[in-house]
């Protein structure tokens, strides 16, 4: 079975494709949707993103104004600031209110097509982002500081018009909003692609902003450096603000993003990640499927959960171990003869009690693969995830994956398995250890165990070897 094909806007403008682009790789084209409407037929935003109870709410806006330096730059950034900036602070209050009010959210103009994925208004984390373009020149001509003619930010309680400071956006901290621009939007969603990442970081910085009694900062690039270069061991986590220290002011300066630019880690950090984008291309090539409406299954990708949503909210740097594991177990696949032979491997998440079951079938002289050895493979994934459940119980949800061999099938597909083992009966134990006795999965003594540390910015030991 499959559901109806969903039809989504691709943005109106550049900059809006721009902003679809970014958003799609980052939380994927499953939970973001540009130009949604209310119920009053006027568009809510320019992009609304929705995963578990986090709601991003986007508005992107371009005024070239400011590109005429022979004005008085003062005046200029004033009505630059009022369109761009302060008229849409009100908008993103008012479509936060309305989310908030449980009405109805439709993908088009018409009302007819609602949108389709479910959350909790009134619980909701809800963040309300600017996206504000045409201000790069003119923040570059007003200060020969400015690297990357990024807009500075400053979250305070002050916000009179005696601190209205040309290029530096006052922004109120008792109901903050996020602010990125044209150099350094493009910097955050390629740092912060998944949505694991992207979250956390929104949610440290309101913490920090609600906890000091001012955060400036030269631009959204800087404070992003200060947080990746700030980790706290003991809870594990990227942090804003000074380790140790009692401080109720922050002010980040001109050039930390361009000083991360130069760490050794950093660089290595890009090039292990390159084999975690294996990861999000086998979820967006599922995504795409369900919008197209030709997801075989009953995976119910929009409404709940799945196994591409537990796989979605794995972070960057979990995707490079999981995905280096599966390409390890592709590669390692046995050479020997056999008319059907399988492979089965086990992986750990970033949650502690959830996992991965990778399975791999080779087979031989089949005609009709959908009827002969689909309904075969599926089965087996089945059985070994329960499998794995019964070996490890503290497990309560696990995600299968199988596929045929690529070493011996060009042509390939995908099954996905959500275990939901919280609550995991007796009966079931007994039922899947019956049907494990013909597989043996998580039985055999040839099982290999290897444990591997995975570091987010690594050296380049890690990287290249003793020789690096």
């Amino acid at each position: 079975m499959n559901a109806g094909k969903v039809v989504k806007s691709d943005g109106v403008n550049d900059s809006e494709h721009l902003l679809v682009d970014l958003c799609e790789k980052s939380f994927l084209k499953l939970w973001s949707y540009p130009n949604p409407f209310k119920d009053d037929r006027k568009e809510l935003c320019d992009l609304l993103a929705v995963f578990e109870n986090h709601v991003f709410i986007f508005f992107d806006r371009e005024n070239k104004q400011l590109e005429n330096p022979d004005k008085d730059p003062e005046v200029l950034w004033k009505r630059w600031k009022k369109r761009v900036i302060d008229d849409q602070v009100r908008t993103a209050h008012g479509a936060e209110k309305y989310i908030r009010s449980g009405k109805p959210i439709f993908l088009d103009k018409d009302s007819i097509i609602p949108f389709p994925l479910k959350f909790n208004p009134e619980t909701a984390v809800i963040h309300k982002i600017i996206i504000a373009h045409g201000a790069v020149d003119a923040c570059k001509r007003h200060s020969d500081k400015n690297i990357f003619g990024s807009l500075g930010i400053s979250y305070t309680s002050i916000l009179e018009d005696d601190f209205d400071v040309p290029f530096i956006v006052n922004i109120d901290r008792g109901n903050p909003v996020h602010v990125f621009d044209s150099h350094n939007l493009p910097v955050v969603f390629g740092e912060l692609d998944t949505f694991c990442e992207f979250s956390v970081y929104l949610d440290e910085k309101i913490r920090a902003i609600k906890s000091l009694y001012f955060l400036s900062y030269c631009g959204e690039e800087d404070l992003l450096a200060h947080y990746l270069l700030n980790f706290d061991d003991k809870q594990n986590r990227h942090f804003i603000g000074v380790k140790g220290e009692v401080v109720n002011g922050l002010m980040i300066g001109e050039g930390t993003w361009n000083d991360l630019l130069q760490h050794e880690s950093y660089h290595n950090k890009k090039v292990v990640d390159e084999v975690s984008y294996m990861w999000d291309e086998l979820l967006q090539r599922t995504c795409q499927n369900e919008l197209d409406g030709t997801l075989l299954g009953d995976g119910l990708i929009l409404s709940g959960r799945s196994a591409i949503h537990e796989m979605a909210k794995e972070p960057r740097f979990m995707r490079r171990a999981l995905s280096q594991n599966m390409i390890n177990a592709i590669q390692s696949f046995p050479d020997g003869a056999g008319s059907f032979v399988r492979k089965m491997s086990f992986m750990p998440s970033y949650y502690e009690k959830k996992a991965y079951v990778f399975l791999q079938l080779k087979f031989d002289d089949i005609k009709d693969f959908e009827s002969e050895i689909r309904p075969r493979r599926q089965k087996m994934l089945e059985i070994a995830c329960a499998a794995a459940k019964e070996r490890l119980p503290q497990l309560t949800v696990i995600v299968g994956i199988a596929i045929n061999a690529p070493k011996f099938h060009r042509e390939n597909s995908e099954d996905f398995l959500l275990l939901d083992c919280s609550d995991w009966s007796e009966e079931q134990s007994q039922y899947y250890k019956g049907l494990n006795q013909d597989f043996g999965f998580f039985q055999s003594e040839s099982l290999v165990s290897v444990e591997r540390k995975i570091q987010e910015f690594p050296s380049s030991k890690d990287v290249f070897g003793e020789g690096g």
